[in-house]
């Protein structure tokens, strides 16, 4: 079915189109990896999965449920063709308006002419649902009347759902209300269809040429997150405009002491003076993944930023966005290009110069501390210019109590029953894993039987208030079963300004230890928890 989901949207495609003051230019084509066409080198699954059913916002369908097509499977001549026959082509009527955000598809697999297993969103199952981002649409709004078009095949052994586009019933007649912007992926069923990819052809510049970026579904979130890019250029601005007055002060000694070896030279001619400028400031973002945070603190004066992004396609990029915001191409430098060794990232940028702001990647997008933070921050605070700051200054880790049988199943096989007559459980459990990653804590099936408590503090400027261990008294609000702690972000880039990795905007997910036995609590009680922190692992247990 045809969906409307903005929590999908805004994984898959960059709605905005200024980030912090920074414009994105029309001719930068945004693309998750799931929209890889059959053509494309790599072998990429065309898809993405979500468990619809907890998906955070939920979703809306905007088409009635249909069948894309029915496999065979001790048909051999038909598995065969499957991988050599032509795409089928597929007309869907719109049913509810809204939003054309996705494809959702799932499985009724048949055994037998009595027995069935589904994997739709409606059924509780341990399986997912494919998704199918609908990308490069000029117009993604569709009402009851129009109809969905898609094309589906298998011929490399995916599924794939490819060519979709939108039919507007207007006027007594069908004409082609959004096509996709690619004319290679134009499907052009009649002429109405063809004379309108004409005239949008002929309306493109023809000195414009579009640049596709392809970013992880992370990363299309996080240039999405409009609060991120606004916090870093607020932070990023106090500590340039903290350092300016000394820069100034440099200057102007440099000017003074200038005047006055003229006149111990006996010149004493002002067009002799020489006032140089002052050296840029010198930003280091090394944050992981695309980022266009250098770009934003090149705006904010003089100062030379460095990007480290290392695929090529992102580095163009960048530079066409550079270009669009008027700020010279030449300014941004790539890191990568600078370091002889990847792993000795964390250098000075000229062996006379320190940095004034370098950025951390703190968090995970799974919800974990990044491995070996503590260690780059040590290195990071060597190489700072007096007065400069390493992003994040601190983070503060956040977590409750819950009772959520969901996780409690997902985590381990529960009971001590046979699977089919066999003794299963004993063996999977071994691989049980104690922290759950890539959780949405506002959707997860969950009571909370606390308020959220202070768990622990990682303070990257100074480390001297850190502590490897504590143990921290958390009240009970409500009776019933501790099964696992779920826990988040506060991310301090200064005192003033903080990234909330739980909130509604966040491209972060979250963690929940799940506890290895429940644990009955009443109103009014007190459990106290210990949280251990080594080398970027966190531990929580619970004491008894």
């Amino acid at each position: 079915m045809a969906v409307e989901c903005a929590e999908i949207r805004r994984h898959h495609r960059v709605g905005i189109k200024d980030i912090a003051g920074i414009h994105l230019p029309a001719n930068v084509n945004f693309q998750s990896p799931a929209y890889s066409s059959l053509d494309s080198e790599e072998a990429v699954e065309p898809y993405t999965t979500e468990k619809m059913s907890r998906v955070p916002g939920g979703y809306l369908a905007l088409t009635e449920c249909f069948e894309i097509m029915t496999v065979d499977f001790n048909n051999l001549q038909e598995l065969k063709s499957l991988a050599t026959k032509k795409p089928d082509k597929i007309d869907i009527p719109v049913t509810k308006e809204g939003i054309l955000d996705a494809i959702v598809v799932w499985f009724v697999l048949q055994l037998d002419d009595e027995h069935s297993l589904s994997t739709s969103p409606g059924e509780e199952t341990c399986w997912e649902q494919a998704v199918y981002a609908v990308q490069d649409l000029a117009d993604y709004r569709i009402k009851p009347g129009d109809h969905v078009m898609m094309e589906v095949s298998c011929q490399d052994c995916y599924l794939r759902i490819q060519g979709i586009h939108v039919l507007g019933s207007e006027h007594e007649m069908d004409v082609v209300k959004s096509f996709t912007k690619n004319k290679d992926s134009l499907s052009l069923g009649n002429e109405a269809e063809l004379c309108s990819a004409l005239a949008n052809l002929q309306t493109s510049k023809p000195d414009s040429v579009e640049q596709m970026c392809v970013l992880e579904s992370t990363e299309i979130a996080l240039l999405n997150n409009i609060p991120y890019h606004e916090g870093f250029k607020m932070a990023m601005r106090k500590v340039l405009s903290s350092l300016t007055p000394e820069k100034l002060l440099q200057a102007m000694d440099m000017d003074t002491q200038c005047q006055s070896d003229e006149i111990n030279s006996g010149s004493g001619q002002k067009e002799n003076s020489v006032l140089s400028a002052p050296d840029p400031y010198y930003v280091l973002d090394v944050s992981e993944g695309f980022s266009i945070l250098p770009i934003i603190a090149g705006t904010l004066g003089q100062v030379k930023p460095y990007s480290s992004v290392e695929k090529d396609q992102h580095r163009i990029t960048l530079g066409l966005i550079s270009e669009a915001n008027h700020f010279p191409k030449e300014m941004l430098q790539f890191w990568l290009r600078h370091v002889e060794d990847e792993s000795a990232m964390l250098q000075r940028p000229k062996s006379d110069k320190l940095w004034s702001i370098i950025i951390l990647d703190v968090i995970e997008p799974s919800g974990l501390i990044q491995q070996e933070i503590m260690e780059k921050a040590a290195i990071s605070r060597c190489l700072l210019q007096s007065g400069g700051k390493i992003f994040p200054q601190y983070v503060v880790m956040l977590g409750l109590l819950v009772e959520s049988q969901i996780l409690v199943e997902e985590s381990a096989v529960q009971g001590t029953e046979r699977t089919l007559g066999v003794n299963i459980a004993p063996f999977i459990n071994q691989f049980q894993v104690p922290i759950r990653v890539f959780l949405d804590l506002s959707s997860l099936p969950c009571i909370p039987l606390s308020k959220p408590v202070e768990l622990l503090r990682l303070d990257l400027m100074t480390p001297y208030l850190n502590t490897s261990s504590r143990e921290v008294k958390v009240h009970i609000c409500k009776s019933g079963q501790v099964t696992a702690i779920p826990f988040w972000y506060h991310v301090y880039l200064d005192e003033e300004i903080r990234l909330d990795t739980s909130s509604e905007a966040s491209h972060w997910k979250q963690a929940a230890v799940v506890l290895d036995n429940p644990i009955q609590v009443e109103m009014g009680e007190e459990l106290v928890l210990s949280v251990q922190h080594h080398k970027s692992n966190v531990s929580i247990t619970v004491k008894q």
